[in-house]
């Protein structure tokens, strides 16, 4: 059984939120003796992708037991490379480990791809505050918050994206929206599941890929 999973976000806030939201998923891995971490070596999307590959096919090789995970937001559109798809950011970045493995030496990769994975943000991770609507109708102090976006929330897209429909409720409400301490306020005080139920399309793989992660065989 895999005992390290790590990773990799675009920033603090990513990560912040990350901790919280998932601290029982994390939790419930650690008692296997499953460790599962975040982190954000890197700010933004473009040193992510750029990046994150390079760091990856190092993990993958000196530790045979660990997985790396690359969680990026989808938008902006082609930042870091071309991909304005979550098919297109796949392939991206799967196509940008094989090479890096390939400069250290290594011919056939698979075993190593096979422990690669690309999630990603549809399209930041403020879709997740969208998703937990009660609990940001809560932080912003108002009686009752109209659902003035796509449903399902990860239908918006890249010019309507959710961190700036978040960014234009604060405002509507005479606030304004610090990313790096509110989403992981919101998410704190937020449902998981139904997080998940209302995210099915990129947030609900990644949790059931932590779950079957720390799984047994």
């Amino acid at each position: 059984m895999p005992c390290r999973l790590v990773v990799y976000v675009e920033g603090p806030s990513d990560k912040s939120a990350m901790e919280v939201l998932l601290s029982e998923k994390i939790k419930e891995a650690a008692e296997k003796g499953i460790g599962i971490c975040f982190n954000n070596h890197w700010q933004g999307k473009t040193a992510l992708l750029q990046k994150g590959p390079e760091r990856a096919a190092d993990i993958l090789i000196n530790d045979s037991n660990a997985h790396v995970v690359l969680l990026p937001d989808l938008y902006p559109k082609n930042a870091g490379g071309p991909n304005e798809t979550v098919k297109e950011l796949n392939d991206l970045l799967y196509g940008r480990v094989q090479e890096a493995l390939r400069k250290r030496g290594i011919t056939s990769s698979d075993p190593f791809l096979g422990r690669f994975h690309v999630h990603c943000f549809k399209y930041d991770l403020e879709v997740l505050l969208l998703a937990a609507r009660e609990e940001l109708q809560s932080f912003l102090g108002i009686k009752e918050l109209p659902v003035t976006w796509r449903e399902p929330v990860e239908d918006q897209d890249h010019e309507n994206n959710p961190k700036k429909l978040v960014e234009e409720l604060f405002r509507r409400h005479g606030k304004k929206y610090q990313e790096k301490s509110d989403a992981p306020q919101i998410l704190k005080a937020s449902c998981l599941d139904l997080i998940i139920r209302r995210c099915p399309q990129c947030f609900a793989p990644f949790v059931g890929f932590l779950e079957s992660f720390s799984s047994p065989n």
